[in-house]
């Protein structure tokens, strides 16, 4: 259990990543520790939510060995039932929020990954580093020729467009996580799903790993790119939820490099290369210190109970709190923002929250829909 909860304490570390982009103060009203708190959760977060998304698809298909037969039939509709229903959910959040809501994404990326489930580590890990290779590049071709006249044209015919401000186009290729070049970080996790993250041996070449991917990609960015290279797209004042032009939650449209040089960059959800491969890197070493902590240090982890609750219940803490700042007029990403107080109330209000619901529940409330939902998966034959 020290091995999932390890996970659960990553994945709650990571929805509080997204409070911290979503409420707290802009990068550019921030100084010393809080401008590396700032600039760490902005887009490291919602990768870290991507890769351990991946990983939860094993959990589903079988972690270390994979199901088959009959059984390996019903995870896959367990699987493509969940998507379905977090693309509709996505959609209907973002008719309010803007793009910045993941879900409709994740619902995208559980249905590319389905052919990938039977696979090994090793064969997903190198995908995962054919698609960090790749993707980019062609992201930015795919992106070149489509003027703003050809993207009304094709927005006009997707009817998830018409209820939404997220449409297939979004989803794909020009969204602010768009699939092409993020389901690098989901088939990641994936790969770190097969292996037995509780064995020492595998924690110290996943740390090395880990390390070795931070280092290089963005040391290799610098280099190549100059002193600008890690730039926020935060720095100018905004968080990356927000956009003038939309909601106070922002279109969360995915700006592409416009010109190939910019493809040597590496600043959060710039897209590049050496963007997924450096933020797959902070991910893995995430992943691999908080399963550390709570399998070495018991205390710790009896102290954590209510932040490991959360992630238990990361659907629920992440719709949630949108809905919240709804209720309490609270917008994302405003530049005028200074004061962490309202990000420290919303991870505190979670964290007592979830863990005064699982003291009672399995699950937290989304949970128990979501899992509800996919039960007909279990007359698949």
């Amino acid at each position: 259990m020290g091995r999932l909860v390890g996970v659960d304490l990553a994945r709650a570390l990571a929805v509080f990543g997204m409070y911290i982009v979503h409420i707290g103060p802009a990068l550019s009203a921030t100084s010393g520790v809080g401008t590396w708190v700032r600039y760490l959760a902005d887009g490291h977060s919602s990768v870290l939510f991507a890769t351990l998304a991946g990983f939860s698809l094993m959990l589903i298909a079988g972690r270390r060995e994979p199901k088959t037969g009959l059984a390996g039939r019903q995870a896959k509709a367990r699987i493509a039932i969940r998507a379905v229903i977090l693309l509709a959910l996505g959609t209907v959040l973002a008719t309010e929020y803007g793009g910045v809501i993941i879900l409709g994404f994740y619902g995208v990326y559980f249905l590319f990954a389905l052919p990938l489930l039977q696979l090994s580590a090793r064969t997903l890990a190198v995908i995962a580093a054919g698609l960090a290779l790749v993707t980019p590049q062609l992201a930015f071709v795919l992106n070149s020729p489509l003027s703003e006249s050809v993207r009304q044209t094709i927005d006009a015919y997707d009817p998830l467009k018409k209820l939404s401000e997220v449409g297939v186009l979004d989803l794909l290729l020009t969204g602010f996580y768009p699939t092409i070049t993020w389901m690098s970080f989901v088939v990641a996790g994936m790969a770190l799903a097969r292996l037995d993250l509780s064995a020492v041996a595998v924690q110290r070449r996943l740390a090395t790993l880990g390390a070795a991917l931070t280092v290089g990609a963005y040391s290799m960015s610098l280099l190549l790119a100059g002193k600008d290279a890690l730039r926020s797209r935060a720095e100018g004042g905004k968080s990356s939820a927000g956009s003038e032009e939309a909601s106070s939650f922002g279109s969360g449209s995915f700006e592409t490099p416009q010109s190939a040089s910019e493809l040597l960059s590496a600043g959060p959800h710039s897209g590049t290369t050496f963007d997924i491969i450096g933020s797959v890197g902070v991910a893995i070493l995430v992943i691999v210190g908080a399963t550390v902590l709570m399998d070495r240090l018991p205390r710790l982890r009896r102290l954590a109970k209510p932040v490991i609750a959360v992630g238990t219940m990361s659907l629920t803490a992440y719709v949630g709190h949108f809905l919240v700042q709804s209720m309490l007029g609270i917008s994302a990403g405003e530049s005028t923002q200074v004061s962490w107080a309202p990000v420290l109330m919303f991870i505190l209000g979670a964290s007592v929250f979830a863990a005064l619901w699982s003291r009672i529940f399995r699950r937290g409330p989304l949970e128990y829909v979501l899992n509800a939902a996919t039960k007909p998966a279990k007359y698949v034959r």
